[in-house]
């Protein structure tokens, strides 16, 4: 069954936002069995959203549209959607009383305009908001069983996984089966080398590659008679593309780096804190982005000189010879933070991010970063590219993925380099 994603809104098309709804809802379109042929943007025209909602719902048999449905007079997604499904607009007691209520609990008072947001065509279904204050709403409009969400994205995959995907579930097509593998370490070109001839060995099987920077997501896709046969071709495949990349797949489906560091921490038993000079508590702010209180001890940004003698126990003598960025001072600074908190892992890294303080022997991204674990320490060093955002994002992500390994099994002895 194909499927095409509607974005609405002049935010989009001047380019003031980017449209990360659009790569959300395909790749969960995708995962569901639909085959997405076409993604179209539109501003806040009526002529044009009534328009491209007419040919979408006479070419496609599922369309999602995001934006438009906010309280503002340049929020008009709905009124066109009723003008082109030739249905009425009725106002709904039971969204006005949830707005009422919402508003209420907020200690503010309910505007005239945010009454739109009740106003649905007569032929809609509500689709209910429990994020925010415009609920969606799903009906017919040629062939096609077309979906409105919000533009948040917050809000959008919210009513997503509440509503729409149940409703999807029972029309999607039973023929596909998709299995993603999330990858750190290696770029894209080396992924693909290393994946070739994948596909040719699968009868059914597509391999596709996201990059979303730091990381390389591999979407095996499997076509089949009926869904069992596609999930045993996936997973036939996928059992190949694991054993190729070996320990630079960290997870799987929705599995997040910070994820996969949890996870083998927990399974250890272990603990983690954090020594940060040169990504200021990135690390500390990555893994708290997510539960972490039963394994992460905290994090302490070392950034001066100083810092690191008088926080972590990093001898004066060890920086006078190697210079804070080095091997050594990593490795103080690893086991300096297990000292001070009294957790079994202790992460460590100091660098030069740029995009000035470099030197011939130590360029602008020339990071080390080390592991002290229980049976000792692991130091590694890269010279990175790019920006100081990306510098600090691939050291972070790097000195993550180095504590993954060690607790998941890896930790046997002390590596320098």
């Amino acid at each position: 069954m194909s499927a095409a994603v509607l974005s609405i809104g002049t935010e989009i098309t001047r380019g003031e936002i980017v449209n990360t709804n659009a790569s959300w809802i395909c790749d969960a379109l995708t995962s569901l069995g639909f085959e997405v042929t076409e993604l179209a943007t539109v501003d806040d025209d009526r002529e044009r959203i009534r328009s491209a909602l007419h040919r979408l719902g006479a070419t496609h048999d599922v369309v999602i549209c995001t934006g438009g449905l906010g309280p503002t007079t340049d929020d008009v997604t709905t009124e066109c959607a009723s003008l082109v499904a030739g249905s009425p607009m009725v106002r709904d007691p039971e969204t006005v009383r949830v707005l009422f209520e919402r508003f209420r609990n907020l200690g503010a008072p309910l505007v005239t305009s945010n009454l739109k947001q009740a106003d649905f065509p007569s032929s809609a279904t509500i689709l209910p908001n429990a994020a925010g204050t415009a609920p969606g709403f799903a009906m017919r409009i040629g062939r096609a069983l077309t979906m409105f969400f919000p533009g948040v994205p917050l809000e959008l995959e919210r009513i997503w996984k509440d509503h729409a995907e149940g409703m999807l579930r029972t029309i999607a097509p039973r023929t596909t089966h998709q299995i993603r593998l999330r990858t750190f370490g290696l770029g894209e070109c080396y992924v693909g080398e290393l994946l070739a001839g994948v596909e040719e060995s699968h009868p059914g099987v597509t391999i596709g590659y996201r990059a979303t920077f730091p990381e390389i997501e591999v979407k095996v896709l499997a076509h089949g008679a009926a869904a069992a046969q596609a999930r045993e071709r996936a997973e036939s495949a996928t059992v190949v593309v694991r054993e190729r990349l070996g320990e630079i797949v960290y997870g799987q489906d929705d599995v997040t780096m910070v994820g996969a560091v949890a996870r083998a921490l927990r399974g250890c038993g272990g603990t983690l804190s954090a020594a940060e000079s040169c990504t200021g508590g990135l690390v500390a702010q990555l893994i708290t982005g997510e539960p972490a209180s039963d394994y992460f001890a905290g994090g302490v940004v070392t950034y001066s000189n100083e810092a690191k003698i008088a926080l972590l126990g990093v001898p004066a003598e060890l920086i006078a010879t190697h210079g804070a960025v080095s091997e050594e001072v990593a490795v103080a600074m690893a086991k300096g933070v297990c000292r001070a908190t009294g957790s079994s892992f202790g992460v460590a890294l100091t660098g030069i991010a740029g995009p000035t303080g470099g030197t011939e022997e130590k360029p602008v991204g020339l990071v080390h970063w080390a592991v002290a674990h229980p049976l000792g320490v692991e130091a590694r060093h890269k010279v990175f590219w790019g920006d100081r955002r990306r510098i600090q994002r691939r050291s972070a992500w790097s000195a993550l993925d180095l504590v993954r390994r060690l607790a998941g099994g890896g930790a046997a002895g002390t590596t320098r380099g």
